[in-house]
């Protein structure tokens, strides 16, 4: 009888075991990273950091000029900044369908203007993508929404995914850049505090424990309701319920920080750790 010794591979046996441990070493990281970050997270309420790019994604001239000509915002951020808000924006229109309704056309300033309002409120979180809304109606004014039975300026729909705007609504928005009135801030913040509730990212987690924070001090901090509600500086609109607080709140933040912070310091506060916002200005 033949016997036929086969020797094992020791090579293919030293790569085997060599990849077990990288993949070991690799979930050890993760987890204590995770760790740390929580605990910075819970001592400092921000992430610990939020641009890190493999490489960075470009606009084109075009899209560039238009958010120096037209996004106040962008003119604020130094030249670093500048280039990861051009990433975010190029990754945003990548990740979105842009959707036209009654024939109006898709152009790059509609996807750039529209683009650069949900990143400049997602500017100091880490997921920028906002991954409740894959779709992004445009509609040229106005638009009925079977919801209510009632015309719309803008919505957000999360069971389809879609947020819903009126192209001259959301110009007029930028138009006067003082007047806390601004439709795109507006919805885009209905948009990421639903997100917020869904996901568990580092930022959603941050944003939703800062709303919570900020419910809690509305509600404890002896007579703040009540200047608020006397107050002129935010809409009445504000008062329907705490998602539409919530917006118009925002729109102020970003509209008008100096006079935010002078007469609602506490408020303000609430609001730059919910954004996690760094940004010249604010």
């Amino acid at each position: 009888m033949l016997y036929i010794l086969i020797e094992p591979d020791i090579n293919a046996s030293k790569i085997m075991l060599g990849i077990l441990i990288v993949v070991l070493v690799c979930i050890v990281f993760y987890y204590t990273f995770r760790l740390i970050e929580m605990g910075y997270v819970i001592k400092y309420k921000k992430p610990l950091y939020n641009h890190f790019y493999i490489s960075l994604r470009k606009i084109d001239e075009t899209q560039k000029r238009i958010l120096q000509e037209q996004f106040s915002f962008y003119k604020k951020l130094n030249d670093k900044e500048k280039k990861y808000f051009e990433h975010r924006v190029a990754s945003f229109i990548k990740d979105k369908d842009f959707i036209s309704r009654e024939g109006l056309i898709i152009t790059d300033e509609k996807k750039v203007l529209i683009s650069a309002t949900a990143v400049m409120l997602t500017f100091g979180f880490r997921d920028f993508y906002i991954g409740l809304i894959s779709k992004i109606v445009i509609y040229t004014k106005a638009f009925y929404s079977k919801t209510n039975d009632a015309y719309h300026k803008g919505e957000f729909n999360p069971k389809l995914k879609a947020l819903v705007l009126s192209w001259e609504d959301f110009q007029e928005g930028y138009k006067i850049d003082n007047d806390n009135l601004n439709l795109g801030i507006h919805e885009f913040t209905h948009a990421i505090h639903l997100n917020s509730i869904k996901y568990r990212d580092i930022s959603s987690t941050i944003f939703k424990d800062s709303f919570k924070e900020l419910s809690v001090l509305l509600t404890s901090e002896e007579g703040l309701k009540e200047r608020l509600t006397k107050s002129e500086y935010f809409r009445g609109y504000a008062y329907t319920n705490q998602f539409e607080f919530l917006a118009v709140v925002i729109e102020n933040f970003i509209e008008t920080p100096q006079d935010f912070r002078s007469e609602f310091p506490l408020i303000y506060g609430k609001i730059k750790q919910m954004l996690n916002f760094n940004v010249d200005g604010y």
